[in-house]
């Protein structure tokens, strides 16, 4: 079966950025990692990662493209998952960041499922639209907050209120 992907470039912009990509459902989610490189320009040096995701694009659980973890834990990588595994029918979206230094952030969703076609080689980039800026879409992260005034470095106190401070200051 051949999954067709939209890949969209999360940005703030008024243009849409956005590739149509068929691969194979048994391909791995590296060869998508490498299809979505490609097709937005670029060169698939840097570090990157799929996120599931729900409807709402929350982000859940990593794939990463190596394995950077010290620890003694497993990661799940790109080249042992393949794209049936964490995509179907009812489980259509992923996110994916490619370098996180410059946090180049894809909505990837599947739009259709398809039977492979005679003569086609996979992957193949079906539609492209939209120019890729320089750089990254600047990211605003606000916190999430039923008070609009919240402050979390506000502890009420200012630079006068040193003296009244109970506490210790040489402490070690």
């Amino acid at each position: 079966m051949i999954f067709r992907f939209r890949v969209v470039l999360d940005n703030d912009t008024k243009e849409d950025i956005f590739r149509d990509i068929e691969i194979r459902n048994t391909d791995s989610l590296e060869d998508l990692h490498n299809v979505i490189t490609q097709s937005f320009g670029f060169d698939g040096s840097e570090m990157a990662s799929f996120y599931l995701s729900d409807d709402e694009w929350n982000q859940g659980e990593e794939i990463s493209l190596y394995d950077v973890n010290e620890g003694g834990t497993d990661i799940q990588l790109m080249s042992q998952t393949t794209i049936d595994s964490v995509v179907s029918e009812s489980r259509t979206k992923l996110l994916y960041i490619y370098d996180f230094l410059s946090m180049w952030t894809f909505m990837v969703e599947l739009g259709e499922i398809v039977e492979e076609a005679q003569g086609t080689d996979y992957p193949n980039l079906l539609f492209v639209h939209g120019q890729v800026p320089g750089d990254a879409p600047e990211k605003v992260f606000e916190a999430k907050s039923s008070d609009d005034s919240y402050d979390e470095f506000d502890d009420g106190y200012g630079s006068d209120d040193y003296e009244q401070l109970d506490f210790d200051e040489n402490w070690n």
